[in-house]
């Protein structure tokens, strides 16, 4: 295998909430690192966010979500070699060291997962990034929804709304809570229905539809105490809080709960920042988030299942958009995802 360069192709962020394609150092290797040529990488509406709500720090790597092969192992790993196909996430546009939108990204060697063969393309593992970690944390983690994790099975006949089950979060949602036993509900566009339906939902319904939260009940015999909503604006938070039992609940939402989205006490929201997964601080315009070794520990100990659920073909890929052009392209498809035209997809790129 020939020897890493010192430098590479990477998508950094500039001053001005702009992004440039440019030549960039490739990241040095830990003692617990794993480097990794990417081979395809996906996009989340985090990396666009990230440069035009100003979150991201000038020269630093954007993207999330890649696949790729192991070149370089730190002295200390063990649990991976030369050559594996991984696949995992970091957190874009917060690190000079740390991003997916490159040639090679560095990551910490428990913080990623070996593709089995014969499952996945480098484009459909690129998928299981922020938003399988996502769901995962937002599903299991016990600050969150803290339910049943799979291969475990939880008893009886208890209900979860996912609010947003076309989303790619909301798709590895559906997938994660069929596996734990779960009812599942949730919402889509009907064009989407029958994709929701095969990844395990129970009850589907129209998110435009005025008489939703009334049918979630009805289906539901008016007993959702835990919800996800995957997408976390004001309306949909607004339904989802409307939509839990007269008992009361809780709601995880992946993105801030603003002012007066219900006037419901018994309902509790809780935010769920998948970046915390990673051990990494970091801060944002309205908060600081210190490092979390429970939220990193969680993580570390799913992910050693996830083979498992892909050799017996438990949860499947998003489906994959590919967007041709490479790095180069990103900004086209940014754009594209800005503008609210992805649905029930996930876009790829191939590095």
């Amino acid at each position: 295998m020939s020897s890493v360069p010192a430098t590479m192709k990477a998508v950094v962020i500039e001053e001005g909430r702009r992004i440039s394609i440019k030549d960039h150092p490739v990241p040095p290797v830990g003692d617990n690192d794993v480097l990794v040529k990417t081979v395809s990488v996906a996009q989340n509406p985090t990396d666009w966010k990230h440069i035009y709500f100003g979150l991201g720090v000038p020269g630093t790597i954007l993207g999330c979500d890649y696949s790729g092969n192991v070149v370089k192992v730190g002295k200390s790993v063990t649990s991976l070699k030369v050559g594996d196909h991984v696949a995992g996430f970091v957190h874009g546009a917060a690190f000079p060291d740390e991003g997916a939108f490159a040639e090679y990204v560095k990551i910490a060697a428990d913080l990623v997962w070996p593709v089995p063969e014969h499952t996945l393309s480098h484009d459909q593992a690129a998928t299981f990034g922020c938003a399988f970690w996502t769901a995962v944390q937002a599903l299991y983690h016990p600050t969150r929804l803290g339910l049943v994790e799979p291969p475990v099975k939880a008893s009886g006949n208890e209900w979860i709304f996912v609010y947003g089950g076309s989303s790619a979060v909301g798709q590895f949602a559906i997938q994660l809570l069929r596996l734990s036993g779960y009812k599942i509900v949730t919402t889509a566009s009907p064009r989407n229905f029958e994709l929701i339906k095969s990844l395990g939902a129970d009850a589907v319904f129209d998110y435009r539809d005025p008489e939703v939260v009334s049918k979630i009940k009805a289906a539901t015999g008016d007993s959702i105490t835990n919800v996800l909503d995957a997408i976390s604006v004001k309306d949909t938070q607004r339904i989802s809080a409307a939509s839990v039992a007269p008992s009361g609940g809780k709601v995880v939402l992946v993105l801030r709960r603003p002012p007066g989205v219900t006037d419901r006490k018994d309902v509790d929201f809780h935010e769920t920042v998948i970046y915390t997964a990673l051990g990494r601080a970091f801060a944002w315009p309205w908060a600081d988030y210190p490092v979390s070794d429970e939220d990193r520990a969680h993580m570390v100990q799913f992910l050693k299942k996830v083979p498992v659920l892909l050799k017996d073909g438990s949860i499947k890929p998003v489906p994959v958009k590919l967007w041709e052009g490479g790095l180069g392209a990103i900004p086209d498809g940014l754009q594209y995802m800005r503008e609210g035209k992805v649905s029930a997809e996930k876009i790829v790129y191939r590095v």
